[in-house]
């Protein structure tokens, strides 16, 4: 079959890697190949600082669009790809290099995977994964101190200047446009099993 290509998105800290972790673990390994937008950050010398020297990883020009687009063209083109995990400021955790094989449901999931025009040509169906933003802080504390080594004076700082304003004006726009939109404030058990129904019914 032709490949599917599905593009989830959120605010940080919405629920994304929860719901494809149990959405991708219905599925033999073959059958989905996931992207992840983390993986392709320009690196740390090329980002953006805001005006009090941080780091600003909020922002559409902080990833290598170009280089995403491009893999998953080859991936729709039974192509394999590797490509070196992204592992923000991290020093405890050695990059790893990631594979990513061909298969009939791509997924691409991060907060600029609906922004981006020329990735959007690819993509069959748009989901929106919503929740409140004090549910996203909480997520993103737990995330940014054990995953990417950020201290919780950074995190907060981070989550008011960076991370909720591009929200409001990268994101969150692009929510009308999507097929179909997941709340996420106490769980997704019932989305969950509409999606993977869908997709078992591509499979099949």
């Amino acid at each position: 079959m032709k490949p599917f290509v599905i593009g989830l998105t959120g605010v940080s800290g919405s629920g994304k890697t929860a719901f494809l972790n149990s959405l991708v673990g219905d599925f033999p390994s073959e059958k989905i190949c996931l992207v992840s937008q983390d993986d392709y950050y320009h690196p740390r010398n090329e980002q953006q600082s805001d005006e009090q020297g941080v780091i600003n990883f909020d922002v559409p020009e902080a990833i290598d669009h170009s280089a995403l687009v491009a893999d998953i063209k080859k991936l729709k083109s039974g192509e394999t790809v590797k490509r070196e995990e992204y592992t923000f400021n991290n020093p405890a955790r050695k990059p790893s290099v990631i594979t990513f094989n061909p298969a009939p449901i791509i997924i691409i999931e991060g907060i600029f995977v609906l922004h981006y025009p020329k990735l959007q040509e690819f993509i069959d169906l748009k989901i929106f994964i919503d929740t409140k933003s004090h549910l996203a802080l909480k997520r993103r504390i737990i995330r940014d101190q054990t995953e990417r080594g950020y201290d919780l004076e950074d995190v907060l700082y981070r989550f008011e200047q960076h991370v909720m304003p591009s929200y409001e004006k990268y994101v969150l726009p692009v929510k009308s446009e999507a097929d179909i939109i997941i709340p996420n404030h106490t769980h997704f058990k019932q989305a969950l099993e509409v999606v993977k129904g869908y997709l078992h019914f591509l499979l099949e």
